[in-house]
């Protein structure tokens, strides 16, 4: 925990930490765009089967006489339930005798049918294309929209665990760049994908660059930033993300094809690929990984840049090896992904952060029936790993059960959730780590028990329940972010976000299979996402509260933390702001 002092010299929060923000939030609000993309190329529009007499190009107007279009598709196509077209079968033969109907509706039950075997006709006025339309993801093949965002899910699990060992191993900096370049690729190729296996499968790659572009921006900002920043640096992060889904709300709004949206949302990372050589690695990193040298020097490039004349001078190898000598010995040993575990204070704080860290399990929201289709949506909280920001995955790539205007829901719901994180950064510099996890945990749960047992009818209030969810989700997302990374040593940083990725994963995957045990008790699984929460939040206190303490670099900072008394920690920690 050297290493804050030689960031006092060179300045916790100056210039340089500005132009490095400025580098990292636009790479982050993309890269939610990313995330929830497929809210938007993904849409189903309105659909029916393809008619010969009425869709066929080569067929004229005088070819079907005076019958007009609405009446040659009422004898084409059977009605459903709510007297609308059926989306997904025909007439087997054109049923004529139903135009001598005149306002009453037959039982069509004994009316032969068949499926689209010609096809599709889409209502184009909200899209002028989709991947739905594209592969015609209708009907029969409707489960195979799904498996678009599963393996986008799953890339992001697979990319945080190996990227988060790569940044560990060879530099923030780099494994960021390759990110970069990768998700401009696989995102620019994707919007020219000929099949839909080729598309899913650059989506898989989008995935696992996505969320290391927001987690390795993430460390690069922090790990250059004094202790009493890193709640703020933090939480504008996360609302960088929150900002993302507001701006992908307008440019799917713009951009109705989906070939084009994707290009608009994924040729800005080439940009984004070339500005990050500008971006310094972090020297914290530098040093416990046993490059002393580069760290200087890195050290003294940020003092340069943050105008301290006399730091450069002060910043020489003899006083720098004093200064860090614990760091600097901690170096000579090559950790893995099992250091997490070897120590009882690491392994105690990795094992709740884990467990506390909201998942899909714990993040479910019951809205009314008539405003969702179904009732198995969840809200994944750790929104601070994709995205990029990448929002709720549940509630958020699910926008179109709220009805048809998804553009605006978009923008709406990123409002609040940034609304949310302010919020949450005001209560954590009042009141700490533990008490504002806590807080909000517990509203969320509150939330959902609430809203399980109000009656269907009440749909204002079960909406405004949920609403007060969604922004609880967000500011536990951020309070449990900040707290989370002041846990975890610099050594096993990435490591530790890999780990705790694919944890979240693991609540995803939990989430729908809990709504199995409706069979039991419909209220059951609605009782256990509320109750999680709840639980949760009583777990925290068990950790330890990090507020203005320092980073830790290495696994000897953390076994040595208790000496570091909240009494000195509240006392005098005097860190000087550099001036612009």
């Amino acid at each position: 925990m050297a290493f804050e002092e030689l960031l006092n010299e060179v300045g916790g929060l100056g210039k340089f930490q500005i132009i490095q923000m400025v580098l990292v939030l636009p790479p982050v609000m993309i890269a939610a765009c990313h995330i929830l993309l497929e809210n938007f190329t993904a849409a189903v529009p309105g659909h029916r089967c393809w008619v010969p007499i009425l869709d066929n190009d080569t067929v004229s107007d005088n070819d079907t006489g005076v019958l007009s279009p609405d009446v040659l598709l009422r004898i084409f196509i059977p009605l459903d339930s709510n007297l609308k077209p059926e989306k997904c079968h025909r007439f087997l033969l054109p049923q004529w005798q139903l135009l001598q109907l005149n306002g009453t509706f037959p039982n069509m039950t004994d009316l032969d049918t068949e499926p689209c075997v010609d096809g599709w006709v889409y209502d184009r006025s909200s899209f002028s294309s989709t991947i739905v339309t594209e592969w015609d993801l209708v009907c029969d093949y409707q489960s195979q929209k799904p498996v678009v965002q599963s393996l986008f899910m799953a890339g992001m699990l697979v990319g945080g665990l190996i990227y988060g060992h790569l940044s560990d191993r060879f530099g923030r900096k780099l494994i960021l760049r390759w990110c970069l370049l990768q998700l401009a690729i696989s995102g620019t190729c994707a919007a020219f994908a000929p099949t839909f296996l080729i598309y899913c499968s650059l989506r898989f790659w989008s995935g696992c660059s996505a969320v290391v572009i927001i987690t390795n921006n993430w460390m690069l900002i922090v790990e250059w930033t004094r202790s009493q920043s890193k709640a703020m640096v933090i939480t504008l992060i996360t609302c960088a993300i929150s900002i993302g889904q507001i701006m992908l709300g307008g440019l799917a709004f713009v951009f109705r094809d989906w070939h084009t949206l994707q290009l608009v949302v994924s040729i800005p990372f080439f940009v984004f690929f070339f500005s990050s050589r500008w971006l310094v690695e972090s020297a914290r990193w530098l040093i416990i990984t046993n490059n002393p040298d580069k760290g200087l020097k890195e050290l003294k490039k940020v003092a340069h840049r943050n105008g301290i004349k006399n730091a450069e001078a002060a910043l020489n190898m003899e006083g720098f090896k004093a200064t860090m000598q614990e760091e600097l010995e901690a170096a000579q040993t090559k950790t893995t992904v099992f250091d997490l575990f070897r120590t009882p204070n690491l392994r105690k704080r990795i094992c709740l952060l884990l467990f506390v860290s909201p998942k899909d399990s714990d993040m479910n929201f019951k809205f009314p029936r008539t405003v969702f289709e179904t009732r198995t949506l969840c809200v994944q909280s750790r929104g601070h790993r994709f995205a990029s920001t990448i929002p709720f995955f549940g509630i958020f790539i699910n926008l179109q059960h709220f009805g048809s205007n998804i553009f605006l829901f978009q923008v709406i719901f990123g409002a609040l959730t940034a609304l949310a994180r302010c919020l949450a950064l005001l209560v954590l510099n009042y009141m700490g780590r533990r008490p504002t996890q806590m807080l909000f945990m517990f509203l969320v749960g509150l939330s959902i028990l609430t809203n399980t047992f109000v009656p269907q009818e009440m749909q204002t209030l079960r909406v405004t329940l949920a609403s007060v969810g969604i922004s609880c989700v967000a500011a536990s997302i951020t309070s449990y972010s900040v707290h989370c990374n002041e846990l975890i040593p610099t050594l096993l940083r990435a490591k530790a976000l890999g780990l705790d990725v694919m944890a979240s994963r693991c609540g995803s995957a939990l989430a729908p299979l809990l709504m199995t045990l409706v069979v039991y008790l419909p209220t059951l699984p609605w009782i256990i996402y509320g109750v999680c929460p709840i639980i949760a939040s009583l777990v925290v206190p068990f950790q330890p509260e990090t507020r203005n303490l320092p980073l830790l670099d290495t696994i000897q900072d953390v076994e040595n933390n208790k000496k570091f008394s909240r009494e000195a920690n509240e006392k005098d920690f005097y860190i000087k702001v550099t001036k612009f």
